[in-house]
């Protein structure tokens, strides 16, 4: 392959795999190897194994981060304090991409970001969607409420009114309650159904 053929296939890609190179008479190994020497003249980025991304001045499509963290981990979704973020939530800036994952989790350094993937149960992994979170680029991001309530399973000791309120949660009113409850009741955990209940009271005490 050279690299005007990987051009014409990936150019308009934020990320791509090497499955995506490897349609129709090609050698796999031939494929992995002319990956590895454009990865080392600084042609394209290797972000994990058999996952890379174009560099400048190559590159057309920024990658979104929320995109880079769902492909480093196929089986997760963008959740917690960068969800939160998204949303206009919470004022502090997030400095990684924080998903979760029913896999290993772990920490990533990368020249496109931070990124953290923290473990949950498969009970718990719902409450999702997939958002276009830049020009064509889709990313799989949890709702508000499931932001939140995988916040609060995810951190010691929260879900308290100490802690929630320390969260200075901002823009409440993109929180559906009904939600909130349903998903707190779903989950199956006392603590999150007695998060939800301090969030409702936050809310009323908000619009009071």
């Amino acid at each position: 392959m050279k690299f005007a053929e990987l051009l014409a296939v990936t150019v308009n890609e934020p990320v791509f795999d090497t499955g995506l190179l490897l349609v129709g008479a090609v050698c796999p190994g031939d494929v992995r190897r002319q990956l590895s020497r454009w990865a080392a003249a600084g042609k394209i980025l290797q972000l994990r194994r058999g996952l890379y991304a174009l560099l400048a001045p190559y590159q057309k499509v920024k990658p979104h981060p929320f995109v880079v963290a769902n492909h480093l981990m196929p089986a997760s979704y963008v959740s917690a304090e960068s969800a939160l973020a998204y949303y206009g939530m919470i004022p502090e800036h997030v400095p990684l991409t924080v998903s979760v994952t029913t896999g290993r989790p772990g920490q990533r350094q990368t020249p496109l970001g931070s990124f953290d993937h923290r473990h949950v149960g498969p009970a718990l992994f719902w409450g999702f969607e997939a958002r276009e979170v830049a020009v064509g680029q889709q990313a799989y991001v949890a709702t508000p409420e499931k932001a939140l309530l995988d916040l609060v399973h995810l951190t010691a000791g929260g879900g308290s009114e100490e802690h929630l309120r320390g969260l200075r949660l901002q823009g409440l009113e993109r929180l559906d309650l009904r939600r909130l409850r349903a998903f707190a009741h779903r989950a199956g955990k006392p603590k999150l159904v007695r998060a939800a209940r301090t969030i409702e009271a936050l809310v009323e005490e908000e619009e009071s």
